[in-house]
């Protein structure tokens, strides 16, 4: 098989994830810009990437969008915020909002390193090994930060309850 070939194959297979492990991070703007810049490295790297490459794609797409976060910083203190748009305000999306703002505002509450572990396990459904490789850490070392920030965040959010989990149970 061609290289051409292979990475169209790793392309489609990819492409999905990459994308909704970036949009959850941003905005649909930057997100999409984030794929594109992954997959361009991914074709310039194309040689280095290793067999099981989506743990891979996640850690260039996590360097693409600290680099696409800090740029927005930039542009946005030069300018004024855009207002966010009212959303659909029915009662079960006001308490599913309610609940999301406050694990979000938990989540932020946590350390840098803990948080991004929660979020490859449970959002992008990785296992400790893998999202140890996308941060660049052992696998130990990872499951201390995923272990920590399960903790902190039953603690943060104090054990009650989202949808009929037990919040510490949710992530």
């Amino acid at each position: 098989m061609s290289d051409r070939a292979a990475f169209e194959t790793l392309f489609r297979a990819h492409v999905g994830a990459v994308h909704a492990y970036a949009l959850r991070r941003s905005d649909a703007a930057t997100a999409d810009e984030v794929v594109a810049d992954t997959f361009l490295v991914c074709w310039r790297r194309f040689d280095r990437v290793p067999d099981d490459a989506l743990p891979w794609l996640y850690a260039v797409a996590r360097r693409c969008l600290a680099n696409r976060l800090r740029a927005g910083r930039r542009e946005r203190a030069r300018t004024a915020p855009a207002p966010v748009p009212a959303g659909d305000q029915t009662a079960d999306t006001y308490e599913q909002r309610t609940q999301a703002r406050e694990v979000l505002a938990a989540m932020a509450g946590l350390p840098d390193k803990e948080r991004e572990a929660l979020q490859l396990c449970a959002w992008e459904g990785l296992a400790p090994a893998d999202a140890a490789r996308v941060v660049g850490c052992t696998a130990a070392a990872f499951r201390v930060r995923l272990h920590r920030g399960r903790r902190r965040l039953a603690e943060a959010l104090d054990g009650t309850t989202v949808q009929g989990l037990r919040r510490e149970e949710a992530v």
